[in-house]
């Protein structure tokens, strides 16, 4: 991955993190890794853990941010919150995905779609 597109997805989470906060989330953890891959942000929000997939980009050439949350993104995203629960003894706490896309024009205002349980 090009450095400025890593450049791009950082700036993205940090967009969705000071959004995240202000609608009253708590983070949890950013960037949680795992051998199947990575969560953005993990958060908590009226007591649901929320699971949330920031997708940045710079125009809409190739479809709105949020469409690049593919079915094989969804499912290993699923694992990754299974495992994060199961690590963390959780698993009965209730628990969503969230999808935050963010458009980012030339122009620099930040455009942010919030899909709140979205698969």
């Amino acid at each position: 991955m090009s450095k400025s597109r890593i450049n791009l997805g950082k700036r993205g989470e940090d967009i969705a993190t000071t959004y995240l906060k202000k609608k009253g989330f708590e983070i949890i953890i950013r960037n949680y890794r795992q051998k199947s891959g990575e969560v953005d942000i993990i958060a908590s929000d009226k007591g649901a853990l929320v699971f949330i997939e920031v997708k940045t980009r710079t125009s809409t050439l190739f479809g709105q941010p949020f469409e690049a949350v593919t079915t094989r993104k969804q499912t290993q995203l699923s694992r990754i919150a299974l495992d994060y629960m199961t690590r963390n003894k959780i698993l009965e706490q209730e628990a969503r995905f969230d999808v935050i896309s963010i458009l980012l024009p030339a122009n620099g205002k930040a455009e942010i779609v919030h899909l709140q349980n979205c698969f």
